[in-house]
């Protein structure tokens, strides 16, 4: 039986929330039925190595501006000649897609985002936003998957076409995220911090005005006036201390002895394991990964009420209005009140409510439907 031939291209391959569901996809699709490969419009990034660990070829055209050169358009539709999907990831992406795609192929694009206000977004990604919302009404396009609800609404409203949005929210893998028994003593070692004895809670997001990390260290310096001994471990991509902007939030707000800045991590299921409670301060998002991860580690949230954020926690966290930091406080010092088998309870719900709805096994399967 021959195989369908799917090939992705997104925007770049970091370590964003796009490229992590994709790598996520790419694990578990059915290898006797489909072959893929990834075409990434920048650099191999983070996921680039490990992609190609799954036996996937990975093309990086490290385009540098926008619009493409024609060379790079002449290069992309070289490589998908032979297949039957192209599904693309993120806004760039999806007009790529759309520019080489041959008559005989399948379209799928992909939105990652519900926030198209103005404030929140660069003026070319709402202009690229702007002109696939036009394109989106073509019979170019075949399908576009959201991975939220709200971001269906947001970008119907955004002139998308109403007929070709279906949602599919990301996944999670349950065996390499669940709850691991002595993390805090043992991620306490490897940052060289005591954790014994602190109400220790994370933050895991890159350095982006979607995050709003402001609102995080003001809500901060409200939970201090509670809780003396709480520490936030926040991570991501340019959450370190060579950043001057967040770290002149942190002086703002005078949270030293609260905050660490831990970068990056590979390890965000010990990270999870090792915190009380996770907290997501946006104030723009589609489907947030880090919920899902945080629940599937037992570790309960408190999030801004953005994107899918409170249909993920369901009634297993609590939900507050974005930019409002002293409902954040109030919220995060309320679990901090509560009792310990509480805390527990909530984090077991929290757990099974994420696989019964998000196991990435069963989610991959509504991707292949679409393959088809």
């Amino acid at each position: 039986m021959k195989k369908t031939k799917v090939i992705h291209i997104i925007t770049g391959l970091g370590g964003g929330g796009a490229e992590t569901m994709l790598f996520k996809l790419l694990k578990y699709f059915n290898k006797d039925l489909y072959e893929f490969e990834v075409i990434s419009l920048t650099d191999e990034g983070v996921f680039g190595p490990r992609i190609r660990e799954e036996g996937i070829k990975v093309h990086a055209l490290e385009m540098k501006k926008w619009p493409p050169d024609p060379d790079l358009l002449l290069k992309a539709r070289k490589i998908t000649k032979e297949a039957a999907v192209i599904q693309t990831w993120l806004y760039h992406a999806d007009l790529f897609g759309y520019l080489i795609k041959r008559k005989n192929q399948k379209l799928i694009w992909g939105i990652r985002q519900a926030n198209l206000d103005k404030s929140s977004n660069k003026k070319s990604v709402l202009l690229i936003a702007k002109l696939n919302s036009l394109f989106s009404k073509t019979n170019r396009v075949d399908t576009i998957i959201s991975c939220s609800n709200v971001a269906v609404e947001s970008h119907k409203e955004f002139g998308y076409s109403t007929k070709k949005i279906i949602t599919i929210p990301n996944g999670f893998e349950l065996d390499n995220f669940s709850k691991i028994e002595g993390a805090k003593e043992r991620l306490g070692r490897e940052i060289n911090t005591s954790l014994a004895g602190k109400n220790v809670i994370a933050h895991v997001g890159r350095w982006d005005i979607q995050k709003d990390h402001e609102n995080l260290i003001k809500a901060i310096s409200y939970v201090k006036l509670s809780y003396k001994n709480v520490l936030f471990l926040l991570c991501g991509k340019e959450i370190d201390y060579s950043n001057d902007e967040l770290n002149n939030l942190i002086s703002k707000y005078n949270v030293h002895e609260n905050v660490l800045l831990l970068g990056r991590r590979e390890d965000v299921p010990l990270i999870m394991s090792a915190s009380d409670l996770l907290v997501s301060s946006s104030l723009g998002e589609g489907f947030s990964n880090v919920i899902g991860e945080a629940m599937a580690c037992e570790t309960p949230c408190v999030v801004t009420d953005v994107g899918d954020s409170a249909y993920i926690v369901g009634k297993t966290g609590a939900v507050v209005p974005p930019k409002d930091a002293q409902k954040l406080s109030e919220e995060i010092v309320g679990f901090l009140d509560k009792k310990e088998e509480e805390k527990e309870s909530f984090g077991r719900l929290a757990r099974e409510r994420v696989t019964k709805e998000f196991d990435i096994k069963k989610i991959v399967k509504r991707f292949e439907e679409q393959y088809k």
